[in-house]
């Protein structure tokens, strides 16, 4: 069994790789269009995108919970349940994402508040962030649906969709944000546009791969139903992580705060320099979800000493990408960094911060992998529980102080310590083999349900 297993994980994990590639451009290719209209406009870009990021924390409860749960009873051959929890997203992600589009419409001008926004960057962020608000609603469809697809081991399927629903927003990003013609374009706010549009198509491209793949076709009472009890489940593994995430996201909003108080040169820098970052982390994001995925499956089959050898393999992994592309990204930034401004300032700095971020890409990997690997064994609560007080104190807390005293290498430096704290605790809990008595609880849960 250990071969096949270590073989479709590499399966999978290359599909997820291209996944976040594409993902990663488009939001790359917006800062780069958002960058050629302005140093300001950069940084409305990035801290819109934060709010973003922030926000869809909600819909990680969903992919979250939705994953461990449908792979674990594809593992254990439940396969009627796993079909009933997928039917289950939909609803939760119409009630979900009609909040998120709430607190976007309602929230708008409070949050940049809250995030010291300059004023020339608020004045372009707050109509840009509006125009995101029905696109969140489709967004969440698409991340709960790609989910599912992928529990199923269909993830050269949602990589398809990917193509199709980033090609679609990039190209039509660049055309309604520069015009074309005499047509002036619409700036910022083309790229949200652009979004809702490359999300509806995603929509419809996962509703068929759905028939055709797993013949799922939900029905209209399946886009509204909420069962409270029926998704309990997953919201008991999906609710630690989002937690997590919650006070994540609160903390580095700190962090960005900070940095927003020292200027605008210094809210592009940032921004540019976490953009190139996400290319660095995607291999072991990757090689994270693919390893949730498989650690589900392999709960559910009862097989945990594969489990834990699988991961072992996967940290190892993680370690030598993101080492080998941060040193790299470090070594490229006076060339890599010229692609969004011609600021020598922002460039010094930026190199500056990708030398730092050796120390940063190399503690991200354990987060990354074990994280995702805990929750999959029903381990959920420890990571969560784990990783609050790093959060608050170090990343929160420090992001502010440091920044204050040293500047943005003092924020970048807060960034590391928080990860490599917090990854140090995940790696004792799976080296100690403090999640097994978890697995097997799950293991027991599974089987009461199918009894």
């Amino acid at each position: 069994m250990s071969t096949p297993e270590r073989l479709r994980l590499n399966t999978i994990a290359g599909p997820l790789l291209g996944e976040f590639l594409l993902g990663m451009t488009v939001v790359m290719g917006g800062l780069w269009l958002a960058s050629h209209e302005s140093d300001a406009a950069a940084g409305a870009f990035g801290l819109v995108n934060q709010i973003l990021e922030t926000l869809s924390v909600a819909f990680r409860v969903l992919a979250i919970g939705l994953g461990v749960m449908v792979t674990q009873y594809l593992g254990g051959g439940q396969h009627v349940a796993a079909r009933r929890v997928a039917l289950l997203a939909l609803g939760a992600s119409t009630w979900v994402g009609a909040a998120i589009m709430l607190v976007v419409v309602a929230g708008n001008d409070l949050m940049l508040d809250w995030l010291n926004a300059p004023t020339m960057v608020a004045s372009l962020a707050a109509p840009y962030l509006q125009w995101f608000a029905p696109a969140l609603l489709l967004d969440v469809y698409n991340l709960s649906m790609a989910a599912v697809l992928r529990a199923h081991l269909f993830a050269k399927d949602s990589l398809r969709i990917m193509i199709a629903m980033h090609g679609t927003h990039f190209a039509l990003a660049f055309v309604i944000m520069r015009g074309w013609g005499t047509w002036d374009g619409l700036g910022l706010e083309g790229y949200a546009i652009a979004m809702l549009i490359s999300r509806a198509l995603g929509l419809v491209l996962h509703l068929w791969f759905w028939r055709v793949r797993m013949q799922l076709t939900p029905s209209g009472r399946d886009w509204w139903r909420f069962a409270w009890v029926d998704f309990g489940p997953v919201l008991r593994v999906g609710l630690p992580g989002a937690g997590v995430e919650v006070t994540y996201r609160a903390a580095f909003m700190v962090s960005v705060a900070a940095t927003a108080r020292l200027g605008v040169i210094a809210l592009a820098t940032h921004s540019y320099t976490l953009q190139l970052l996400k290319y660095v982390l995607l291999t072991s994001m990757a090689i994270g979800w693919a390893c949730e995925i498989m650690v589900g499956r392999l709960v559910g089959a009862g097989d945990l000493r594969e489990a834990n050898g699988l991961v072992r393999k996967a940290v190892r992994n993680g370690l030598l990408a993101s080492g080998s592309l941060a040193l790299i990204a470090a070594l490229g930034a006076p060339w890599l960094m010229r692609a969004f401004t011609k600021d020598a300032a922002v460039i010094e700095a930026a190199q500056t911060l990708l030398w730092l971020s050796l120390l940063l890409e190399t503690g991200r990997v354990f987060n990354l992998i074990l994280n995702g690997a805990l929750r999959a064994t029903g381990d959920a609560i420890y990571p969560a529980a784990s990783s609050v007080a790093s959060l608050v104190l170090v990343l929160g807390v420090g992001s502010f102080w440091l920044g204050r005293l040293f500047g943005l290498p003092g924020i970048w430096l807060a960034y590391a310590l928080d990860e490599w704290i917090r990854g140090l605790l995940l790696l004792s809990r799976w080296l100690w083999r403090g999640w097994l008595p978890n697995a097997r609880d799950s293991r027991r849960r599974m089987r009461a349900d199918k009894g």
